[in-house]
């Protein structure tokens, strides 16, 4: 059985790859298309030279960066708020942003009640 090959609006990976700015603006959602449409802000084209660069250890805390076709196969450290966590771009990534892919919030994973916390336990010993 065949791997189902992934496609991006019809497109395959080396297509979408392919693709210039220009071409990629007309397939993306309106609000990606408006925000490319204005141009790159300095942290975003620090961000482009890097990659033109093939550097590693790409690190951005530009979460605001529309994901687009010079991207595609690259892994990038994107900063949650505390730590910086990686993301690899994938063609079903094209057209979102780098935000939407790191949760700035960790899940809150509870445990058992500290001593005091409940009146059952203000009668056990601390000791």
């Amino acid at each position: 059985m065949a791997l189902k090959e992934t496609r991006w609006h019809g497109k395959t990976e080396e297509e979408a790859r392919k693709l210039d700015l220009r071409e990629f603006m007309q397939l993306v959602p309106a609000r990606p298309r408006r925000s490319l449409k204005r141009g790159f802000t300095d942290l975003q084209k620090r961000l482009l030279r890097k990659i033109e660069r093939n550097e590693p250890n790409l690190r951005t805390q530009c979460r605001d960066m529309v994901i687009i076709p010079a991207m595609l196969g690259k892994m990038i450290l994107v900063h949650r708020g505390k730590e910086f966590l990686p993301v690899t771009i994938t063609v079903d990534m094209l057209g979102h942003y780098l935000g939407e892919f790191i949760m700035t919030r960790k899940p809150v994973s509870h445990s058992a009640a500290g001593i005091g916390a409940t009146r059952s336990s203000k009668a056990i010993s601390a000791r």
